[in-house]
Parts: structure tokens; C-alpha cells; sequence
């Protein structure tokens, strides 16, 4: 690999002083150059090729975990070869940032317990759903998105965007959720103790299918960890590539994201490297 590296800049850089960086002889990569390529070397080419499909196709954001899951279904290949390769090439998964809070949790409306309790897995749809609102920053000002993720899927059933925090964000994000499930009583529903939580409009929504509401602690995030971890998911692997001129711009960006990317094309380790939507399918649910 190192003699391909030094092939492939040369003009770039001197072969002498490559060599020297990379620990090598010019006489060993001189005769590099004239023998053929050996079987395996081929073979770490062709998959490499694999590789960068895969690593693109996933807007270069898996690992190399992620990366063997995907080619695993097609090449035979183990995960410390992916993960060499994979570093040989510089190909690296983009970092989460940390966010900031962005509901009102000082109000005088109505509180619920944390019913769910950090217990984060689900052994059916529509049994627990996490909620809660972000921020996406374009040109024209501040784009607020509520989002809605169904714990055994981790689907996005509900979302709305707006460029102002009011009660109907929330409310529209949890009206497309009921819309698309119907949810069976005794679904939890859970969120921080924002404001928008906690109307009378929200709640009664909620009652009217007879769920149980939870919320988190009064400042404690790991409370609704799934969620933090979607919004860090969208600001890294999007987001933050961007620069929205219009919230209509960023409005599209999210939708293709959420609805196209998220739900049916991203696989996640929780789900055994399955994507959300190949995940509800040995449910039964279309």
C-alpha cells in the first residue's frame, strides 16, 4: 500500500523523500513497479472499490463496522481487513458535535413523571416513542424541527419544522405520528418539560388515544438519550455540511434526510445493522 500510495502522488512529491517518510527503499519501489500485482493485491483493490461505494452511499458517515455490515451481504471480508483498508485510505466517519437545549422547561403547565425511565428498548412498534425539538441555522434565521423516533424501529413516525417555537410545531409532529401509526392504548410517550409538551392541546391529543406521558428530569438529557442521539446524527451527517440560504432550502434538505435517508437507507447498529425500514418489515408493517 505504501508503494501504491507513492505511485499515485508521484509529481507531487519527490520519490526520495516519500520513500524516506514512508520507511521504504526507491530501490524496493522501483522493483515494486515492475512485478505485477499479486492476487491479493487485486483482491484489496477491487474491494476497496467496495468500500468507497459503500463509505459514499452512506454519505461518508459509517465506520468501519458499518462499512463490513453493508459489504458482509455481498463479499466475503472480514472487519479488520475493512478497517485497515478503510484507515489506509483515510476514509473516516464524520464526529458528533454537542448541542444546546432549545425547550422551555420553566412554565406553569402541567408536569409528568419519567415513566419511561432510561429503559430505552422496545419489544413492539408503536410502544414507545421519544420526542423533542432542535434547531437548524440557515440565512433568514432559525429553522426549530420536532421530531418524534418509535424506540424498537428507531423511525422517524412524526415531524414538523417551523421558524417559530410555538405550541403547533409540536402539535403538527405529533398529529403525522398518529396519522401514520394509530397507535394502540398504552403507548409511552415521552419528551423533556418543554412548554409545547406540556399544552393542553398536546396532552389531549395524547389522551385521546390513551397514552402515558413521560418526562424527563428538569435538566438531565440522558433522560431522552435516542433523541439526542437522532439530532446528533442529522446535525453531523448533514447539517453541518450545509449552508441554508432559505428555511424552504433547509425545509427539502430534511425531508430528503429524514424520510428518503434516515428511515429507509441508513442502517443502525441497534437494529442489528438494519435499516429502520428493513427492521419494521419482519414485523409486518409497511
Amino acid at each position: 500500500m505504501k508503494f501504491r500510495f507513492i505511485q499515485e502522488h508521484v509529481g507531487r512529491f519527490r520519490i526520495a523523500v516519500m520513500c524516506a517518510v514512508l520507511g521504504v527503499s526507491r530501490s524496493g519501489y522501483y522493483a515494486w513497479r515492475k512485478r505485477s500485482p499479486s492476487r491479493l493485491a487485486l483482491a484489496n483493490q477491487e474491494l476497496l472499490g467496495q468500500i468507497r461505494a459503500a463509505f459514499d452511499e452512506s454519505r461518508q458517515t459509517y465506520g468501519y463496522r458499518r462499512v463490513h455490515a453493508r459489504l458482509v451481504k455481498k463479499v466475503h471480508c472480514s472487519r479488520n481487513r475493512v478497517a485497515r483498508l478503510m484507515h489506509l485510505e483515510g476514509l473516516r466517519s464524520r464526529r458528533r458535535p454537542v448541542f444546546r437545549a432549545t425547550t422551555q422547561s420553566r412554565h406553569n403547565r402541567p408536569t409528568a413523571p419519567n415513566i419511561l425511565a432510561r429503559r430505552f428498548s422496545a419489544t413492539s412498534l408503536n410502544q414507545k416513542w421519544v420526542s423533542d425539538i432542535t434547531y437548524i441555522p440557515t440565512d433568514e434565521g432559525w429553522l426549530y424541527l420536532a421530531a418524534i423516533v418509535d424506540l424498537c424501529s428507531r423511525t422517524v413516525v412524526g415531524w414538523a419544522m417551523e421558524s417559530r417555537l410555538y405550541d403547533w410545531l409540536t402539535i403538527k409532529a405529533l398529529k403525522m405520528a398518529l396519522g401514520r401509526r394509530n397507535p394502540p392504548p398504552g403507548l409511552v410517550h415521552h419528551s423533556d418539560r418543554g412548554s409545547q409538551y406540556a399544552s393542553n392541546d398536546y396532552l389531549s391529543l395524547l389522551d385521546a388515544v390513551k397514552a402515558t406521558v413521560s418526562m424527563s428530569r428538569t435538566g438531565d438529557a440522558f433522560d431522552n438519550a435516542p433523541m439526542e442521539s437522532f439530532f446528533a446524527t442529522l446535525k453531523t451527517e448533514l447539517v453541518h455540511h450545509r449552508r441554508y440560504r432559505t428555511r424552504k432550502e433547509a425545509k427539502t434538505d430534511i425531508f430528503e434526510f429524514i424520510e428518503i435517508f434516515y428511515n429507509r437507507q441508513r442502517i443502525h447498529t441497534a437494529l442489528g445493522y438494519q435499516t429502520p425500514f428493513e427492521y419494521e418489515l419482519s414485523f409486518g408493517f409497511t
